[in-house]
């Protein structure tokens, strides 16, 4: 069974910065291309980032774009999200999310497109 369990949210000043990871366990990690999400109060889930089966290509939301790295860690099961000039408008829960299918792309970015996601971390960002 594949299990996704974030940490590192937490609370920052505005122009702080966070480390996001997210530990997989339950299958061959390095198969398949991994996402983050979030979603603010009263608002829908949306697309942050993804990465790759083999990490060579990335993609993010053009509200995180050059503040935001995406990174994974075959040898841990890890991916992580490295946040910096953080923005009261970043504040929400952010989920990590994996697929079905191996050996993709990081070019879904549909909530629809992910099949399992973790419980989610806190982001709270500080005017």
């Amino acid at each position: 069974q594949v299990q996704l369990v974030e940490s590192g949210g937490g609370l920052v000043q505005a122009g702080g910065s966070l480390r996001l990871s997210c530990a997989a366990s339950g299958r061959t990690f390095s198969n398949y291309a991994m996402g983050w999400f979030r979603q603010a109060p009263g608002k829908e889930r949306e697309f942050v980032s993804a990465i790759s089966w083999t990490g060579g290509s990335t993609r993010y939301a053009d509200s995180v774009k050059g503040r935001s790295t995406i990174s994974r860690d075959n040898t841990k099961n890890t991916v992580t999200l490295q946040m910096n000039s953080l923005k009261p408008e970043d504040t929400a829960v952010y989920y990590c999310a994996t697929r079905r299918i191996k050996f993709t792309t990081a070019q879904a970015t549909a909530v629809g497109d992910y099949d399992y996601w973790g419980q989610g971390t806190q982001v709270t960002v500080s005017s």
